[in-house]
């Protein structure tokens, strides 16, 4: 589902695979991101939907595109430089609020790693998978760039 999202007046179209999830998939400019949600309140986000021109068509190149089967497309795979299965990275440039995990602890997916604090909203970073944690690069107070790693999982 494509939405337009808009943050401090700019306008995003944000690609958000299953919202049900977890982590949810959101590709924002072409760059994936993992999101891990947080139920706060029964009220819904206003969204736009995203309407192609009328002029743009998925047959448009003689090809019908592929699908599962089930009709629906297939979603991308993760390009490459996106993560590694050995370290978590900052998701957004920002500043570490919290700490929760430490060098040989066992984590499970979804856990709490840390808070990161960007454009005055708090962050929970969780973790991808089961694991156990090798290093810790961050400390509360640290500030973060984009794609900066934060810890590694041991092999």
């Amino acid at each position: 589902m494509k939405i337009r999202v808009t943050v401090d007046g700019r306008a995003f179209e944000v690609d958000v695979q299953d919202l049900q999830a977890r982590p949810v998939v959101a590709v924002v400019d072409g760059e994936q991101f993992e999101v891990w949600p947080e139920e706060v309140s029964e009220a819904r986000p206003k969204v736009e939907a995203v309407v192609p021109p009328a002029d743009v068509s998925p047959k448009a190149n003689g090809h019908a595109p592929a699908t599962n089967g089930a009709g629906v497309a297939p979603a991308a795979p993760a390009p490459a430089h996106v993560s590694s299965s050995a370290a978590v990275v900052a998701p957004i440039p920002g500043v570490i609020v919290s700490v929760s995990v430490q060098p040989g602890q066992a984590v499970k997916a979804g856990q709490e790693l840390c808070v990161l604090e960007a454009m005055k909203m708090q962050n929970v970073i969780r973790a991808p998978r089961d694991g156990v944690v090798a290093a810790v690069h961050m400390s509360a107070g640290k500030t973060v760039r984009h794609r900066e790693p934060l810890l590694e999982y041991g092999s």
